[in-house]
């Protein structure tokens, strides 16, 4: 199953939102894998725990558990600082992604509640609960409902019900527990009813937060006493002085006068509900169990081939597909297959899957056999020419990998991809085949770079008219080459973070010499820049 998110939200006249935040999302999120994991004994205390995020400062506390709160550590505290309070202090990396995701699925089964819910990121989830109350018994018993369900599954939540997504939101970080706006059409009297809280119930951003506070707005109602009407001309110039700070913000979360316009429901607020997608699935009930691996291959080849059909009619391709065998006993099976590209080739995914069935324990027989695809991408038809084919004997570079990762495991294959990196020998990397790629727009990406790059740049002799002028003449590897052309400099500077103080710029040069040969050379280093004495030159890459 995958989502989507679907433009059409439902008008703002009588809605009721009801707004659910997971107070420990990430804490709760890494509690529950160790509980899934052989990590964590059964009845062991948990110790004080963070979980961080590498900066370039150092490591910085994105989440505490609660042993860790009692230890003095809290949430954008550098790591450093909490262990000088508890040394003993153990750490765990932060998972934004797998955050994101397990998000995702709470919002899914949230719409338990209500028709459709909506995502709001890092750590809540919104559902439209217009109209449904009245199935729980009411919105008292509603929310009861929402944190005995949340409770079951070890999460801790603060949920409440307003008119608007705003008013709810807030409601629900800095309101009382389980608290219930009712609807109401004199906006007066729902601020009145929020007045007290918090200017940082507006979702805005912290800077200007810290305005706000610099001038004395520290709760809703002295914001709304200053937009919504002046009585006196002090007041007045008060409400047009904000009007003025804050009026080219086109932002929400930059502007506190958007926000708290949608807070009481002037403004619509647009949301974005998901839709969960199931993903293909088929399946084989069989009358008879099977107990040999001949009639199992069989079973899984009919299989990949009605996969095969359920993805060509969806326009998709297959990367990430899970095998299920159900025994006889009640016993499960799952093998899971990670594919480098998306494919719904049924002879690949059959070839791929028969080497993890050796060793299988049938058991008194297996009697159901399933096949789903979890991950599923974009896959367009193609026509392919018979002869063509017929010609062609050798494997793609994605059907290679699949069968390497499959053979010698997923962290044993790796393939280069760019890096975001102005130094040419960091301007790549090596990541898994299965990992995401995600290149920045550099201006790397857009320089022209030699067909060959040396592994170590060598050393060479460079003649030139004077320090900081174009090359003329070079020797390198005993050999003196006439420059005939020469295009740059190109000048890169070094990564001052990761670089001592000491390193040296580098010129880089496109030449040609008189043989037509194209080589990258760069002089390292300034004549006079105090960072040593006369330049060196190195030559870095050739082109032809």
């Amino acid at each position: 199953m995958s989502l989507s998110h679907s433009q059409n939200t439902p008008p703002q006249a009588g809605r009721r939102i009801l707004a659910i935040w997971c107070a420990r999302l990430s804490v709760d999120r890494w509690r529950l894998s160790l509980a899934d994991s052989e990590e964590r004994a059964e009845g062991v205390e948990e110790p004080p725990t963070v979980l961080i995020t590498e900066t370039a400062h150092g490591p910085r506390i994105d989440a505490v558990n609660e042993a860790g709160h009692v230890a003095g550590a809290r949430s954008g505290m550098m790591l450093a600082d909490a262990r000088a309070l508890y040394p003993q202090l153990q750490t765990a990396p932060s998972d934004p992604a797998g955050d994101l995701a397990f998000l995702e699925k709470l919002a899914v089964w949230a719409q338990r509640w209500g028709p459709w819910s909506a995502l709001d990121p890092p750590d809540g989830v919104l559902v439209d609960v217009t109209a449904v109350a009245h199935l729980f018994g009411g919105e008292r018993r509603l929310l009861a409902d929402v944190e005995r369900a949340f409770a079951k599954r070890h999460l801790a939540v603060r949920a409440s019900i307003a008119p608007t997504a705003g008013a709810a939101w807030a409601l629900a970080h800095y309101g009382p527990r389980g608290s219930i706006l009712n609807s109401s059409s004199d906006r007066d009297v729902m601020m009145r009813q929020l007045a007290d809280l918090p200017a940082a119930a507006l979702r805005l951003d912290i800077d200007v937060l810290t305005v706000l506070r610099r001038l004395g707005l520290k709760r809703l109602g002295d914001l709304a006493d200053i937009t919504t009407g002046a009585i006196n001309r002090t007041e007045a110039a008060a409400r047009d002085a904000l009007h003025r700070r804050f009026r080219g913000r086109k932002s929400p979360s930059a502007n506190p006068l958007i926000r708290l316009d949608q807070l009481l429901g002037r403004v619509p607020e647009p949301l974005l509900p998901v839709v969960p997608q199931h993903m293909p699935l088929v399946q084989r009930r069989l009358m008879e169990p099977l107990r040999h691996r001949s009639f199992l291959d069989q079973v899984l080849e009919d299989l990949a081939q009605d996969m095969a059909r359920e993805l060509e009619a969806q326009g998709q391709g297959a990367r990430r597909l899970e095998l299920g065998m159900w025994r006889v006993d009640g016993e499960v099976i799952v093998r899971r297959l990670e594919l480098a590209a998306a494919t719904r080739d049924p002879a690949h995914i059959t070839r791929l899957f028969a080497e993890k069935l050796d060793g299988i324990e049938a058991g008194f027989g297996i009697e159901t056999v399933r096949l789903r695809a979890r991950w599923a991408e974009p896959f367009a038809a193609s026509q392919g020419d018979v002869e063509e084919a017929a010609e062609r004997h050798g494997t793609s570079l994605s059907a290679c990998i699949d069968r390497l990762s499959v053979r010698l495991g997923a962290h044993a294959v790796r393939r280069p991809v760019a890096y975001a990196s102005h130094v040419p020998e960091r301007a790549q990397s090596w990541q898994a085949p299965l990992a995401p790629i995600s290149i920045p727009d550099t201006l790397t990406s857009r320089r022209a770079r030699p067909l060959k790059l040396l592994d170590r740049p060598e050393k060479i002799a460079v003649l030139y008219a004077s320090p900081d002028g174009c090359p003329q003449r070079f020797r390198w590897r005993a050999r003196v080459h006439e420059v005939a052309r020469v295009e740059g400099p190109e000048r890169i500077a070094p990564e001052w973070w990761r670089e001592r103080s000491s390193v040296r710029l580098r010129d880089y040069y496109r030449i040609e010499d008189g043989k037509g040969a194209r080589y990258w050379i760069y002089r390292s280093g300034l004549a006079g820049d105090g960072r040593g004495g006369i330049p060196d030159w190195f030559l870095h890459g050739i082109d032809a």
